[in-house]
């Protein structure tokens, strides 16, 4: 490997210069528009020329902080009104009363109880068939 060139880049030769556009192939032409968040962030996207105006976007989420942004660099879209999670406890009591969700309550605890009676009646039925058969082996 004394006499060989170590070209990172297998097939190409010295004095090659960059692919040119025939090499890349055509470009579409493009309609920049320009995008203002209320932090101060621009963002420049382009869009294919063929498109109707009403298909570009009026606003944007920024990428940058997950504002809105628009197309008025004085005047950027206001931030929307941002409502802290909820929980789920908190939809159930946008739907349940009070006294709806005390009944609910009663029924799952009256339901849990009849299982976990039935259980355990079943548990020590099992327990005296096992104490049974082994008094009958002894």
């Amino acid at each position: 490997m004394a006499g060989t060139g170590g070209s990172a880049i297998r097939g190409s030769r010295v004095g090659a210069g960059p692919m040119g556009e025939e090499d890349k192939g055509f470009q579409a032409d493009r309609v920049v528009r320009s995008y203002y968040c209320a932090m101060g962030h621009v963002q420049s996207p382009a869009f294919a020329a063929g498109i109707e105006e009403s298909e570009i976007p009026v606003e944007i989420d920024c990428p940058n902080c997950g504002l809105p942004a628009g197309q008025d660099s004085k005047n950027p879209p206001n931030i929307a009104k941002h409502e802290p999670y909820k929980t789920h406890l908190a939809y159930v009591k946008e739907r349940r009363t009070e006294a709806e969700a005390k009944q609910l309550l009663e029924e799952a605890v009256a339901s849990i109880r009849i299982k976990r009676s039935a259980a355990a009646a079943a548990a020590a039925a099992a327990d005296r068939a096992e104490k049974a058969s082994a008094k009958k082996k002894k």
